[in-house]
């Protein structure tokens, strides 16, 4: 082995087993620094190795693994099932059809939700174009003239 085909492998070896600190993973995920050691403290994430100063010290793995339980929690899937989820990962493959049914059924309830946020934002819609009519025809709700015009709408952002 050459000087240069070892430094290549050793370079190698360090970049697929580098490590970050917990502020680089809370810059990374956006999650707190107390988050992240709520989510390994109530079972949502797996424990964390630690360097020989007791310091966490995540991997690439555990980046992606946040982001996934993160976006997971955003959707609203229960504290209760983030944890069986990961609960189930760490069990390994043999789980796949299981962490499957579970995503599959919060997918469902995120496409429902969408279905129903997008019903709420066509209604906040018609509302806007309709306050904008009346603004701009100088009425209100009832029909009779207001003061309202169309400058005052200039300090509305939409």
């Amino acid at each position: 082995m050459t000087a240069t085909t070892a430094t290549a492998a050793t370079t190698a070896t360090t970049a697929t087993t580098a490590t970050l600190g917990i502020s680089e993973v809370a810059e990374t995920t956006g999650l707190s620094v107390d988050t992240l050691r709520w989510y390994e403290r109530e079972g949502l994430f797996p424990r964390v190795e630690r360097d020989p100063n007791r310091r966490r010290r995540y991997t690439a793995r555990h980046v992606r693994l946040l982001q996934m339980l993160v976006r997971l929690r955003r959707t609203g899937m229960p504290t209760k099932e983030v944890r069986q989820f990961s609960r189930l990962l760490g069990e390994g493959p043999s789980t796949h059809p299981e962490r499957l049914a579970m995503l599959a059924a919060h997918r469902d309830r995120i496409v429902a939700q969408l279905a129903e946020l997008q019903g709420d934002l066509a209604v906040l819609d018609e509302k806007v174009a309709l306050y904008r009519q009346l603004i701009a025809q100088g009425l209100d709700c009832n029909g009779a003239p207001s003061t309202v015009t169309d400058a005052d709408l200039d300090t509305v952002e939409f």
